[in-house]
């Protein structure tokens, strides 16, 4: 495996990712990723997974909603955004047995920011970070084993721990969209994108 502060003769293309936020009050659903796992191995994240092929012309219950799909369209193909949706709302079951329906119901999904993995990794996303309430998800909590240690974390428990710097970046981008009213959510004209220098563009 290349090392990660050398940059790749031929960059690897990013795959179009989701990851799911449900939100349950002040709490966030997070599990561990495996010690297998090629990409963020033994750190605690947020559910999700690359856009598979077949997320592209999924149905779903009820599309995403005007503004999100708008959002997501700024940076991808209305097809792209349907899939996206698709995509955080097939991982959300496969990783938690949790469920947006079947077939999913994507209309209650907020699109909060995006983040690209650096040109010198081998296993590189372009991952949007979406956010639900708990309300809008049924089942019970199990999985698929993929994710270690499935709960709920209150936000400030998960900030005390020794989280990624994307994931960290990630959650202080949810409290900024959580302290917004609508008016300013709607006004935002630009999706935040976090980079390789940790900086918000």
């Amino acid at each position: 495996m290349p090392d990660a502060l050398t940059p790749l003769a031929t960059p690897v293309r990013a795959r179009h990712a989701a990851s799911l936020i449900v939100l349950r009050g002040e709490t966030m659903l997070m599990g561990i990723r495996g010690a297998r796992h090629r990409f963020m191995p033994n750190r605690l994240v947020f559910p999700g997974g690359a856009v598979d092929p077949e997320d592209m012309g999924a149905a779903c219950a009820a599309p995403l909603s005007a503004a999100t799909a708008a959002r997501l369209a700024r940076s991808a193909s209305p097809a792209i955004a349907h899939a996206i949706g698709i995509a955080a709302a097939r991982e959300l079951e496969e990783e938690t047995g949790l469920s947006l329906g079947a077939p999913p119901a994507l209309a209650g999904i907020d699109y909060i920011c995006r983040l690209v993995t650096p040109t010198n990794s081998p296993v590189r996303f372009n991952a949007r970070f979406l956010m639900v309430d708990a309300a809008h998800v049924s089942g019970t909590l199990a999985g698929s084993g993929e994710l270690e240690g499935l709960r709920f974390y209150p936000i400030e428990e998960a900030l005390a721990l020794d989280l990624a710097t994307p994931t960290r970046k990630v959650i202080g981008r949810l409290l900024a969209w959580l302290a917004m009213s609508a008016e300013e959510r709607a006004a935002e004209r630009r999706v935040p994108v976090f980079r390789r220098d940790w900086r918000w563009e």
